[in-house]
This record gives C-alpha cells, structure tokens and sequence, in this order.
C-alpha cells in the first residue's frame, strides 16, 4: 500500500484520458485515503493503469474491487468457483475487435470494469480506450442537440459470426448457447448524465441495434455519424500490456477495443466488474429493460418489472 515514502503520484498518459497511478500496491487493505485518491483520479482520466501488480491474485483482485463497489457476475456464464473475475482469453472471447462499453445489454451495467494481465504474448494484444464524455462535448452543437434526443436499443444477441469470421464453428455455437442463453434487451437514452461527474457521455458501441423509432438505414447513418466521433483518435488512449498491469476504467465515460493482432500467441486477462446504476437521459427519463420480462435466477438482479440486471459479456479487451 501507499506510504509516507511512497506517495501515490498520477502522470497523464494521454490528451483526453489515461493515467499511470504509481505508489499503490493494490489489494484489500488499502487505506480509505487511498482508494479516495484511486477514485478520484479514475473519474477524472476514465482509465488508469498500474504497472507491477503481479502479487494479485483472484481472490485479492475481488478484494480491492469491493474498495470500489459491489462486485457483480457474469449474467449468462456462471462461475464454476463462484468467484467475479472473468477469464478474458485469447482461445475464446479475447479476439474480437469491436468498440464497446461492457454490459450496456442491461440497465444498470457496470460502473467500473478492473482487468488484470496474467498472460501477455510477445506482440500485440493492446486495448484502446475512448472517452465518451469528449467525444459528447466535440461534437457540434445541431449534434449535440440531435444526441440529446435520442434513444437506442441494446442486445447481448449479435451476429458473432460476423464480428469473428475465423471463429471455428464450435466457438460460434458455444456463443450462442452460452453468451446469448438470455437474450436481453434494453433502451438506453444515446447520452447519459453521469451520476458523479455531471458531465454527459455518448451511450453507444457495439451491443447498439438500432435507434428507436427510426428505420434501418437512418439509424445506421446516425449509429456511424456518432461513433465516429467516439473512435476519433484524439480522443482514445492506447495500452500495452505488460504481465502484472492493472487497468481500471470508468464505464460510464468510455468505450474500449482490444486488437486482435497477436496471431495464435496466448493471451489471458482477468476481469472484475463493479455494480452500476441505471443511466439517466438529459430529458430525466431513465434506461428501461424491454427483454425479458423477468428472469428467474436472482444473481441477474431482475424480477419481474424490474430494471436492475448484473452486468458482464463476452467481448474482447
């Protein structure tokens, strides 16, 4: 942990967002002061990083994540331990290039996502990260005015064979059996309010089906015109891992791409998420789920007429 000889010191990574914290050794002791500073810095850059973690391991990775918040499982993967983090790997789940925020097939998808690097390959294999709050804030103001008013429906139920055109045929039924064993679907308003922050961010990236209420193609053209802006370079931050690292990022400001470029070299990451709430639109109208009505198993956090789902999806980082 941070001590009087160890301050904890935050250096920019990048223009728009990304920080290196140093000085912290993460783990569930830490010092509320402490957390207070980690917090604090990860609303302020949306992503952090922190170099030379090796110590941590499943159980102290969900450990500093309680720090955090609620730790939330996976939806439709039930851990066979019962334990929140995730296996991101390369063998499945871990190569798919594609723009997103974790979970936004949900409400209340999660807030912060903590990813830490177990196996990394000799090249390749870094991740991307956009600020979604920039992204807003740029644009234009006809835009910005035209943003407001939007909704989008979002679904876990995508065409995975086409995001992994090399995907061998047991991998793409493995996906639709497990993955997408509960279709979800929810409308989201296209620019959410951050409950903390204040400021407004794009609520988009790759689990969008369509903007309500328009027609294929026009809410294509818009689904484009706006993400464009999101993966504009200025606005993202590049990531490359090292054995050790730890990503913490702000889920509600940012979108993130892990680049499948390391060929048939293994790469393993693991995944703890952080409980979220369910976005307000500027207009006050909160996210509604559509699909399904109800789940049965509690750990989704869904009864019938609820609107509160724990969050997680098979997407690369």
């Amino acid at each position: 942990m941070s001590t009087a000889t160890t301050p904890v010191t935050v250096q920019k990574v990048g223009g728009r967002l990304g920080a290196v914290i140093s000085g912290v050794r993460l783990g569930g002791d830490l010092p509320a002061e402490t957390v207070a500073e980690i917090r604090a810095a990860l609303l302020a850059h949306k992503v952090v990083f922190f170099r030379g973690q090796d110590h941590l391991d499943e159980e102290a990775h969900e450990a500093f994540g309680r720090l955090l918040g609620t730790p939330v499982a996976h939806p439709t993967v039930p851990s066979a331990d019962g334990r929140y983090s995730f296996p991101i790997d390369s063998d499945y789940g871990g190569r798919a290039n594609q723009w997103h925020s974790d979970v936004t097939f949900v409400p209340a998808y999660p807030a912060f996502s903590i990813l830490r690097a177990v196996v990394i390959p000799p090249y390749g294999g870094n991740t991307l990260w956009a600020n979604t709050a920039t992204a807003y804030e740029k644009l234009p103001e006809p835009l910005r005015a035209l943003a407001d008013g939007l909704r989008a429906v979002h679904s876990n139920d995508y065409d995975y064979a086409a995001l992994r055109p090399g995907a061998l045929p047991e991998q793409l039924v493995r996906f639709r059996e497990v993955f997408a064993s509960t279709k979800f679907l929810t409308e989201h308003p296209v620019v959410r309010v951050h409950p903390e922050t204040g400021e407004r961010t794009l609520l988009l990236g790759n689990f969008v089906q369509r903007i309500s209420g328009l027609t294929g193609t026009d809410s294509r053209a818009l689904l484009d015109l706006f993400q464009g802006h999101i993966e504009r370079p200025e606005n993202t931050v590049r990531w490359q891992w090292q054995v050790g690292d730890v990503a913490i990022w702000d889920n509600r400001a940012t979108q993130h791409y892990g680049v499948d470029d390391s060929d048939d070299h293994e790469r393993k990451l693991r995944r703890v998420t952080i409980d979220g709430d369910v976005p307000i639109g500027v207009d006050g109208r909160s996210s509604v789920l559509l699909a399904p009505e109800s789940v049965p198993d509690p750990a989704f956090g869904i009864a019938s007429g609820d609107s509160k789902a724990s969050p997680s999806e098979p997407a690369a980082v």
